[in-house]
């Protein structure tokens, strides 16, 4: 039985009622029940003791007057939660669940809100004469009951709803839109690093994007065909997915890393995630460091790779921040020599990830929104207020740079998200403090 500090009394009463003897109590040194502490700390009357909340600004490529299908046929765009709104992703299922032009919606369904707008879309497109297909995991950890409660409701609206595939749980986060367009069929994709959770849209930091790529619809429709038992494994253009072929991805690319790299022009590698533990993967890194491949990681939670160790890893960094917002999405960069390639992901780099789920990795093709992303991942490792750098012992010390002004990173995408929304000729301009703004390119 675990207890924290506080009555000896009462806890001498519990375990004698429950049988339990001394040698298994154990102290726990903080609240045993985070969740009823967040809901303490949300009674109203404290609003002294709570940080101000931080404005959630509107993405400029999503306005009122058109509709979403107009906004991403012109180009990929990025959308960076919490700092942009939620409003484009419940807006793209609204749209499709409206428009009579829209016959099919196919979905992943891994965590909603409590009263969440996305279930009532698709249940509205259900009952229009739409195709709907929504793949919901029943085992997504402490939604379990809530997910169950959402698949029957769908089902009663004549949503397909499928349950997964045995022993994978299905962890990727993407939705693909067919729409009759004249005398074609358009497919439209929405891929996150998050779920489709407006609550927790407003407290974790992910970053998906919408597109109409034909080579990436082509994959979505692939991926949703193999997961709804529609057709076996095939080969895709674009995406890759776990188990199937993520883990052989990574390596790949990171021993491509490897060999392009030299001493005049060393190799570089850019990851973010919140835990990395496989141990093919971090030898690769490993591996990588020995070569001269510089190898910079953000990892906010569990790390077994051990940095700056002579001989093995002096040129790997990890750093984690903690600040306002929990760090949530994945993130993977690779120099290539030059033709770089940047990455967005459902997975961290843990063998449940990589071995036990379907997992969707999925690249930034779009220059400006590859930039928009590499800033993003860049100003993490100039943090010098909430990040915290692993050493080769395993200790985790806060980084302090007296020598350079502070820096915080999450103020920083605050600061891009508000001028990107304020931004009226949509161009892309570097600012004062090196914030971009997104360009709307077409394909």
């Amino acid at each position: 039985m675990t207890y924290s500090t506080g009555s000896s009394k009462l806890r001498d009463y519990f375990a004698s009622r429950l049988g339990i003897n001394e040698g298994d109590l154990f102290l726990v040194d903080g609240p045993l029940n985070l969740g009823s502490l967040y809901n303490l700390v949300s009674i109203p009357g404290f609003d002294r003791l709570r940080e101000k909340p931080w404005k959630i600004y509107a993405n400029p490529a999503f306005q009122d007057d058109r509709s979403v299908w107009d906004s991403i046929r012109e180009g990929d765009i990025v959308l960076h939660l919490p700092y942009q709104s939620f409003d484009p992703v419940i807006r793209f299922f609204r749209e499709a669940a409206s428009d009579p032009s829209v016959i099919s919606i196919k979905t992943t369904l891994y965590r909603t809100g409590e009263n969440s707008p996305i279930i009532r879309a698709l249940e509205q497109a259900s009952l229009a004469g739409k195709h709907v297909t929504a793949v919901v995991e029943l085992k997504a950890r402490f939604d379990e009951k809530q997910n169950i409660s959402w698949a029957n409701r769908l089902e009663k609206a004549g949503v397909i709803v499928v349950y997964g595939l045995a022993h994978l749980k299905i962890h990727a986060k993407a939705t693909m839109v067919i729409r009759k367009e004249n005398d074609r069929y358009r497919r439209y994709v929405h891929m996150s690093t998050g779920n489709y959770n407006e609550n927790t849209a407003k407290i974790y930091e992910d970053l998906s994007v919408f597109t109409a790529r034909d080579e990436i619809a082509y994959d979505a429709g692939v991926i949703f065909n193999m997961i709804t038992g529609y057709s076996v494994i095939q080969t895709m253009r674009r995406l890759t997915i776990a188990p199937v072929a993520l883990k052989e991805r990574l390596l790949y690319l990171i021993e491509r890393e490897i060999n392009q790299s030299t001493s005049q022009t060393p190799g570089l590698i850019m990851a973010k995630m919140n835990s990395l533990a496989d141990e093919q993967i971090i030898n690769a890194l490993y591996r990588a460091s020995k070569a001269g491949v510089q190898i910079l990681l953000n990892v906010r939670g569990i790390c077994l790779l051990v940095p700056g160790v002579p001989g093995m890893s002096e040129n790997i960094k990890v750093i984690g921040i903690i600040d306002y917002y929990l760090e949530h999405s994945r993130i993977c960069y690779f120099a290539n020599g030059g033709s770089n390639e940047l990455y967005l992901s459902s997975a961290d780099w843990m063998p449940r990830n990589m071995e036990r789920r379907v997992e969707l990795l999925f690249p930034v093709l779009q220059e400006d929104a590859k930039q928009f992303i590499l800033e993003i991942m860049k100003s993490y490792f100039n943090d010098n207020t909430h990040a915290w750098q692993l050493d080769s012992q395993g200790r985790w010390s806060r980084v302090h740079r007296e020598e350079e002004p502070p820096y915080r990173a999450q103020t920083h995408f605050l600061s891009m998200a508000e001028k990107t929304a304020k931004s009226a000729t949509g161009e892309l301009s570097e600012t004062s403090d090196k914030g971009f703004v997104i360009r709307r390119s077409p394909l």
